[in-house]
């Protein structure tokens, strides 16, 4: 999984997997875009105006953990 923010374009791409080409692209509300593979399995999502969605308090550190099976 890799996650990537251009801030000259203000987007957020989160590639769920690699190397799948995307056979489909659903936008769900303004800016806010699935990418489907053959299958239709989620191969990444992107969000335009990323700026514009978040509350002004939002940090500007991202923090990312994976959560185990217990």
């Amino acid at each position: 999984m890799k996650v990537e923010y251009d801030p000259k374009y203000d987007i957020m791409n989160i590639e769920l997997v690699s190397n799948v080409p995307i056979a489909e692209s659903v936008e769900l509300d303004d800016g806010i875009i699935l990418d489907y593979s053959e299958s239709k399995k989620i191969v990444s999502i992107e969000i335009l105006g990323v700026k514009k969605r978040l509350l002004p308090e939002a940090p500007e550190v991202v923090s990312f953990s994976v959560v185990g099976e217990s």
